[in-house]
């Protein structure tokens, strides 16, 4: 099971996070249609934390998958297979790979409590192995590792009740795409008569059908949010990489993780978790600590971890200092950046666990 976490993501979106996968033969990362509704454009993090912009190639939102297409990516170390014969019974162990909450990779296990399970106008694998938010798009997988399933939701208010769109439905969305000649740009998949379209449409050009229109709108970001992934792309970050949800940033600068987000609706708070307290010589790094300026940021500590923080009222982003907002949160990054390193080199501070080798 360790070698596939190799082959299982986190999706990142403006609304929130999910997971995803690949399967032997085939480039596209699998998802959930639902876990990047409202985006064509999502970010792919992958087992050693690097992020990926992935365009939205395919969606089925009935069947609630989703394809992606990451540029230059090829799937060569995948340990996820699909298998169209294989034989899935009730009472057989299963095991749920993903990133529940958005937490690191995560592994549960539970068995097949229903094969066929109907709900809706379809039917789906149930099992009682965990199930949480952010496990949508990820693989269900027999103990071979072998895929049995796409997770896909569980009951609101209820433990022990997950459910997977079943392989075989996986496998007639994978063959069905195959025969697309441009699969780089955004299509929709009329589930009527398996066509496909690039063309906003209320209704499907080849059986008329109706189609959702809000399968075709992204979702409209916040004027907060554009001024913060302004400043980001000042800083040569590509937004979509720096999303972790609904008007909440995080990224790398260097080693140093950067956090972006709003405080009680009221504060703009960027902060960096740099370097833990060394186990010696605590005092003069304390003394470091509140003898040095850093304005306009400060320097504190928070469950022995040293941070950098800066926080401006939500309010001054419409006023004449947000020019000066925008280069303090740039400028936060870079100076985290550096700080880490100095911690590190002169008081023997270690990296936080948040912190990435640069």
């Amino acid at each position: 099971m360790e070698n596939i976490r190799k082959s299982v993501f986190k999706i990142i979106t403006a609304s929130g996070t999910g997971s995803g996968f690949t399967v032997g033969g085939h480039n596209h990362v699998i998802t959930n249609y639902h876990v990047i509704k409202g985006a064509k454009v999502v970010a792919v993090e992958d087992y050693k934390r690097d992020r990926h912009v992935a365009n939205v190639v395919m969606v089925n939102p009935e069947v609630d998958l989703a394809f992606l297409h990451i540029d230059g990516f090829e799937n060569t170390m995948t340990d996820i297979s699909l298998q169209e014969e294989i034989v899935i019974a009730n009472t057989q162990r299963i095991f749920i790979n993903g990133y529940p909450f958005g937490m690191p990779y995560t592994i549960t296990e539970g068995i097949v409590s229903s094969t066929s399970q109907p709900m809706g106008n379809r039917n789906y694998i149930q099992t009682d192995a965990a199930v949480n938010p952010g496990n949508s798009g990820g693989p269900m997988l027999n103990e071979a590792g072998v895929l049995i399933g796409v997770t896909t939701s569980k009951f609101n208010n209820a433990d022990n009740v997950g459910f997977g769109i079943k392989h075989l439905d996986l496998i007639k969305e994978l063959n069905d795409f195959a025969f697309l000649q441009k699969t780089e740009s955004y299509h929709v998949k009329c589930n009527s008569c398996d066509t496909y379209t690039d063309k906003e449409s209320e209704f499907c050009a080849n059986c008329g059908n109706h189609m959702d229109i809000s399968i075709w709108e992204e979702f409209e970001k916040s004027h907060f949010a554009q001024f913060v992934e302004n400043a980001l792309t000042d800083l040569g970050i590509n937004p979509v990489l720096g999303r972790a949800g609904r008007d909440f940033w995080e990224f790398h600068q260097g080693s140093a993780l950067i956090r972006i987000f709003v405080f009680k609706r009221d504060y703009l708070i960027a902060t960096s978790p740099m370097n833990n307290l060394p186990k010696q010589n605590i005092q003069e790094v304390l003394a470091h600590l509140l003898e040095k300026n850093v304005e306009p940021y400060y320097l504190g500590v928070y469950d022995n971890k040293i941070y950098l923080s800066y926080r401006a009222h939500l309010s001054d982003i419409f006023t004449d200092h947000a020019e000066t907002i925008k280069d303090n949160l740039k400028n936060l990054a870079l100076k985290a950046d550096d700080l880490d390193n100095f911690f590190a080199d002169t008081y023997g501070c270690e990296m936080s666990i948040e912190s990435k080798e640069a």
